[in-house]
């Protein structure tokens, strides 16, 4: 089946990579700075986003929601989330077990000082210059390694490159400029291992959209380079879900009822940390931008203030609206067949994004 695409401006895919497997040492490229982008100059005038409204009218599509709406937002509608719960929320990586990485996917640890992470080479990836380095979801305080590496090693192997898979510290463990301070820490070792920026695009679902965006400007603000693309899935980018809120999907999304995400605030700042505001940073010295959304979830807000704000600092963004979908539906990819779907196109984007820089490089 064949997605229905309605693209509001005819452009290029502004996004594609190519990673390796064992994060091997990269010589720098002629002529360029090592970790430099080789194609920061931009234009200060606002970019026209590409908007696309994709079809989602798949068997599964149709019955997850309901099936979620039933299960999963009647489980979380009852409870609140107390600091025990969070305590124990960690368990909820050890439900990935029961999703265990593709045929032929290869996995293996890198260690990091407090935090673990996870080398994934999808059914077929071998070593390539470039590679994507991904945070997982779960609201900063649940999911891991174990719950997304199904995920991974399928934007590995659509992109044909080796993904980074993060598992930052959480909530309750710590607030939410540490987690962005061991993100940071992960694409510091890809860049000590010779990688330079343009050949790694960060990823990234709900909160570990607002990571992909949150970890390029703090990168940037300490002098190192810009990634070569972000790829948000269901970004979770309003942390006061005031936007949210007051979207008429906000009382209707499937499983994620938008008042405990938005309790969830006060918790991931520090005594003297001040969040920001992603939605009102400077985002003009980002890469090019790659966001998918579901139609019906709560999140969907986010994703479209950001495009806009994308597309006004100069950002070359594409928004995808996958019609029926919910949350992060790219997880559930062996129930709807537009979580398949999706993935390609961000493999796409990868290769695409990455490919650019490459002969910009070279030039």
């Amino acid at each position: 089946m064949s997605p229905e695409t309605r693209t509001h401006q005819q452009t290029d895919p502004q996004t594609g990579a190519d990673p390796h497997q064992n994060a091997p040492d990269r010589d720098t490229a002629p002529g360029t700075t090592p970790g430099t982008r080789p194609d920061t100059a931009r234009s200060a005038a606002r970019a026209e986003p590409v908007i696309e409204t994709r079809a989602g009218d798949s068997r599964g599509a149709r019955l997850l929601g309901p099936l979620l709406r039933r299960t999963i937002r009647r489980l979380m509608n009852r409870g609140r989330l107390t600091p025990r719960l969070l305590r124990l929320a960690y368990l909820v990586d050890y439900l990935g077990l029961l999703l265990p990485a593709p045929r032929g996917a290869r996995v293996r640890r890198v260690a990091f000082p407090g935090f673990k992470a996870e080398l994934v080479a999808g059914a077929g990836v071998r070593g390539s210059e470039n590679t994507v380095l991904y945070f997982h979801g779960g609201g900063f305080f649940s999911c891991g390694l174990r719950t997304h590496r199904r995920l991974v090693a399928r934007i590995s192997r659509a992109a044909g490159v080796p993904v980074l898979n993060v598992a930052y510290r959480q909530l309750p463990e710590v607030n939410l400029a540490a987690s962005v301070r061991d993100c940071l820490e992960a694409y510091r070792l890809l860049l000590s291992r010779g990688y330079q920026g343009h050949q790694v695009v960060f990823g990234g679902d709900s909160a570990g959209g607002y990571l992909a965006f949150a970890v390029a400007l703090a990168a940037m603000a300490e002098g190192l380079p810009a990634p070569g693309g972000i790829v948000a899935l269901s970004p979770w980018l309003d942390l006061d879900c005031t936007h949210s809120a007051a979207h008429p999907n906000g009382a209707t999304d499937p499983y994620i009822p938008v008042q405990h995400i938005a309790a969830l605030r006060a918790l991931l700042a520090g005594p003297d940390d001040a969040l920001e505001s992603l939605l009102e940073a400077d985002l003009s010295a980002l890469p090019p931008v790659l966001i998918q959304v579901g139609s019906v979830e709560v999140l969907r807000s986010d994703a479209e203030l950001m495009t806009a704000a994308l597309a006004a600092a100069g950002v070359a963004v594409r928004l995808q609206i996958w019609l029926r979908q919910v949350h992060v539906f790219q997880a559930f990819a062996d129930f709807v067949a537009e979580g398949h779907l999706a993935i390609d196109d961000i493999g796409g984007f990868i290769r695409a994004t990455t490919r650019r820089a490459d002969d910009a490089a070279a030039a």
